[in-house]
């Protein structure tokens, strides 16, 4: 059936109809969406290490318990995460975009109130953590993959790189609020944001090209051939591929551990650092500016990086460019072990630049590797599970880094131990294989 018999038979919808008149952009209006979503509401969560400083100021707990109420909402959407993927599977991403985007709000506006700790864990964590993760990767690598084939790589790089340019645009600019208005104004500020800015956006969304009569990579892209088909063009291992992929089924399987030991220690090294990075740059003695800009110019240098390592992740392989973001965490903590405590403008930028460059291009194949494993009905299931060990590792790194100072006084065991995290990934990854399954475009033959 061709793209136009397909489009011609979708629902009478407003969507649909703006289906039909953009049938090859439909797809990247769908990636635009999720750059805004993303833009705002993983920022939400990300935000947090620039009010982690005034916080302790005000209240003056111990850094463990305070970062503890990041670590303990990234635990939180950790257990959300099958769930997530189940919501995903019966209702859709506009229904659960929308839920994402009350809650956020919800715990960013609830914490301009808080004066205990456990109104942290409530709003910051529990709230924040919960929404941002309808919000966030768990949620559009749940159905963006369906949307692309051949361009997989590239468009989810370009959607995730929203983060990047959320972080751009506000972190510098949440950093002046707390700097003038406090740090509750800048909740206030994210929270009036995440509900004006995204629900009408969210009204876009579906789960699949399919459902408004398109088919993956854009209508022209495959016009002639069915879904199906333009999945299983790329296939190397014809068994596995054919394989009916539950839950349980895939939890046999040595790939399923090694994708989540992957998951687990990338997200491990990577908000161990996001969340005590502004911290620890001003007790190495650079300027709360310098330091707030420094999270800022990770994410600038993350924009090129991750759209970059996306598209070549469709050239050369996943494991490859997996590889690459792992390696930019190791270059990046082994330049925080130098920064202690001799504050060297040139080391500091090196450690932003690799970080953004290299080592958030993890997130433009976070999706693509377990949907070339275990593409199938239950695909949902399987992702909400692999996301909890992620996120757990999310929630893990933080504390460990916390509580580590907090017995030593310094960060320099964290960040050995997220050198070694860093190579377990790689490691892990490569492992998993998908190349051993599913080729990318660039290493097809006709």
């Amino acid at each position: 059936m061709t793209g136009a018999k397909v489009a011609a038979q979708a629902p009478d919808s407003i969507t649909a109809r703006l289906a039909r008149r953009l049938p090859f952009y439909y797809g990247w209006l769908v990636v635009a969406v999720v750059f805004v979503t993303m833009g705002v509401g993983v920022n939400a969560r990300t935000a947090f290490s620039l009010l982690f400083p005034p916080i302790l100021t005000e209240f003056g707990w111990d850094r463990g318990v305070t970062a503890g109420a990041f670590s303990f909402g990234f635990m939180v959407s950790a257990f959300l995460s099958p769930v997530l993927g189940r919501l995903m599977d019966s209702h859709g991403p506009r229904f659960v975009s929308l839920i994402g985007i009350v809650i956020t709000a919800a715990g960013m506006l609830g914490a301009t109130l808080a004066y205990e700790p456990w109104h942290f864990y409530l709003t910051l964590g529990v709230l924040v953590g919960a929404g941002s993760v309808c919000l966030g990767y768990s949620c559009q690598a749940l159905f963006l993959p369906a949307w692309f084939v051949q361009r997989r790589g590239l468009a989810m790089s370009i959607a995730f790189s929203g983060v990047g340019v959320g972080s751009i645009v506000l972190l510098p600019y949440l950093q002046r609020v707390i700097e003038h208005s406090g740090w509750r104004a800048a909740c206030m500020t994210l929270g009036l944001l995440a509900l004006f800015a995204l629900a009408p956006l969210a009204l876009l969304l579906r789960r699949r090209p399919e459902d408004i009569g398109l088919l993956p990579d854009g209508d022209v892209a495959v016009a002639g051939t069915t879904a199906a088909a333009a999945r299983r063009s790329n296939i190397i291992d014809a068994q596995w591929a054919a394989t009916d992929w539950t839950l349980a089924r895939a939890m046999r399987t040595a790939r399923f551990w090694w994708v989540g030991i992957g998951f687990f220690s990338a997200l491990f090294i990577w908000y161990a650092v996001q969340v005590h990075q502004t911290k620890y740059l001003l007790e190495a003695g650079f300027d709360p500016t310098t330091a707030a800009l420094a999270l800022g110019v990770v994410s600038l240098a993350g924009v090129p990086g991750q759209i970059a390592l996306g598209q070549l992740s469709d050239r050369i392989g996943r494991e490859i460019v997996w590889g690459i973001g792992g390696f930019g965490f190791i270059l990046t903590y082994a330049a925080l072990l130098l920064i202690d405590g001799k504050p060297s403008p040139m080391l500091l930028w090196f450690m932003v630049i690799v970080q953004g460059a290299l080592g958030y291009g993890v997130t433009s194949v976070l999706g693509a590797i377990p949907a070339e494993l275990f593409e199938g009905k239950h695909y949902g299931s399987i992702f909400g599970v692999l996301m909890f060990m992620a996120i757990a590792g999310g929630a893990v790194g933080p504390w460990v880094a916390g509580a580590l100072y907090d017995a030593t006084g310094s960060y320099s065991i964290a960040w050995w131990i997220s050198i070694g995290m860093s190579v377990l990934t790689i490691v892990a990854i490569w492992q998993a294989a998908p190349r051993k399954v599913r080729a990318v475009a660039g290493q097809i033959r006709d």
